[in-house]
């Protein structure tokens, strides 16, 4: 282990922190294009937007759902068990369907597979409420969750491709927009659907039009196949003049085929992490209102705390990526976020009533693992092609891992008529989650480690 770890610190010590995320020259015809000024700063602009829209777009399938999940059980009939599937269901999409983003986006460009899936959210929040049974209903929210899964496995390759030197701040606002996409359906979706008559298949379907909106920046980037830029590259020639040994390794490193990810033990503590705060995060989503619904909390206080906890990611989610970014280790972050969850787990078996708030903000902070997880990504790997595998690799194997959780929560509230066990599973979960938080957040790299074994 020792000499893996100076392997894989030695690789990137001789490189600058910019050098370190350079990604490799584009083509010609590309730094032609790009030495437009307007052209440059329309595109970036764009770009922009489409991360913003599309993070936006994320989660709502998921909390509104889950503010309406007593609703849509009595509409439709469902037991605790099934209802437990359906919450299982977007990690097991998301592990199905992320693994094929890489080689779409090698296919189709990452702005076009980003496009398609969104328009993918689009269609299936419009059908779902309307499709007709659970099974209809199963099978519209996959649809839907298909288009978060690819786009969730993009956005870090994206912020990495296009602003190689401010993956740190990129990430931050891309995880804050995605919290408030998270929070917003939680804390409107049961007021919106009483304004609705009461509509809960109303209440769903009105999150198609948000979806809809974030198609539309990316139009004209897949049709001018602006994708395929990196607006931070420099021309061939200035490249040339100020090429260094660590820029040089870069380029390589870019050329190089397709890393074998398994070798790397980095990468599978970063996949076990993400799964392991995935299973947190949908339990929360999932369960958490009705917790407190059985605790004695009304239905739209129990939305607002849902609310509450996943808003608590707006600011956290800006401010802890850019902190990570500056720190060799993400331990201690780790394990901050860690104690917040545990604290909060304990609360909610105690005193799920009386100290709502409290248990609703401790939870919100705990779940700020995930733009954690997002920037570890961009940081274990030093090239574009590195972060696309190791993105794909740790989210779909983490959403794998994760695809247990939501529906073992059910089966145990169910048989054993209370809160008490799920309550304790989820709370032992957070300490393997701690441990191999740790172990992904030491300063390597994948390809390093690849190459060492």
């Amino acid at each position: 282990m020792a000499s893996e770890e100076t392997r894989a610190v030695d690789t990137r010590t001789a490189m600058s922190p910019t050098e370190r995320d350079t990604p490799a020259p584009v083509g010609a015809s590309e730094t032609t294009a790009l030495e437009k000024g307007p052209a440059r700063a329309w595109a970036t602009r764009l770009v922009v937007a489409g991360i913003v829209l599309s993070a936006v777009n994320l989660r709502p399938a998921i909390t509104s759902l889950g503010a309406l999940l007593e609703e849509v059980r009595d509409g439709l009939g469902m037991s605790g068990s099934v209802a437990g599937l359906l919450t299982s269901v977007p990690p097991l999409c998301f592990a199905v369907f992320g693994v094929m983003a890489p080689r779409l986006a090698r296919r189709f460009g990452p702005a076009a597979v980003v496009c398609a899936g969104m328009a993918a959210i689009f269609t299936g929040l419009l059908i779902r409420p309307y499709a007709g049974g659970t099974a209809g209903f199963l099978a519209a929210s996959a649809l839907a969750l298909m288009g978060i899964a690819v786009s969730n496995v993009l956005m870090p390759v994206i912020v990495k491709r296009w602003f190689p030197d401010r993956v740190g701040s990129m990430t931050g606002l891309y995880s804050m927009v995605l919290a408030l996409g998270t929070s917003l359906p939680a804390a409107v979706t049961v007021p919106m659907t009483h304004a609705l008559g009461g509509n809960w298949k109303l209440g769903l379907a009105v999150w198609a039009v948000l979806a809809a909106a974030a198609v539309v920046p990316w139009i004209p980037l897949v049709r001018e196949g602006r994708e395929r830029s990196v607006p931070a590259a420099r021309s061939a020639k200035a490249q040339a003049q100020t090429q260094t040994p660590a820029s040089a390794s870069a380029r390589a490193a870019e050329e190089q085929p397709p890393l074998r990810i398994t070798r790397s033990r980095t990468a599978w503590a970063l996949a076990v992490f993400f799964g392991l705060q995935a299973t947190a995060a949908y339990i929360t989503m999932g369960w958490m209102p009705q917790i407190f619904r059985d605790a004695g909390v009304s239905a739209g206080t129990a939305g607002l705390l849902l609310a509450v906890t996943m808003v608590m990611g707006v600011p956290l989610a800006f401010v802890i990526p850019r902190i990570a970014a500056r720190l060799p280790h993400q331990g201690p972050i780790v394990l901050v976020l860690g104690v917040c969850g545990l604290a909060g787990y304990a609360g909610l078996y105690l005193a799920p009533a009386a100290g709502a708030w409290a248990w609703a903000l401790l939870l919100g902070i705990a779940n700020c693992a995930f733009p954690l997880a997002l920037t570890m990504v961009g940081m274990r790997a030093r090239s574009g092609p590195g972060v696309a595998q190791l993105s794909a690799f740790a989210q779909s194997t983490g959403y794998l891992i994760s695809i247990p959780g939501p529906l073992l929560v059910g089966v145990l509230y169910q048989h054993s008529g209370g809160w008490g066990l799920p309550i304790a599973l989820m709370a032992g979960l957070m300490v393997p989650q701690m441990v191999v938080g740790v172990l992904a957040g030491r300063d390597r790299t994948v390809e390093a480690e690849a190459a060492a074994r």
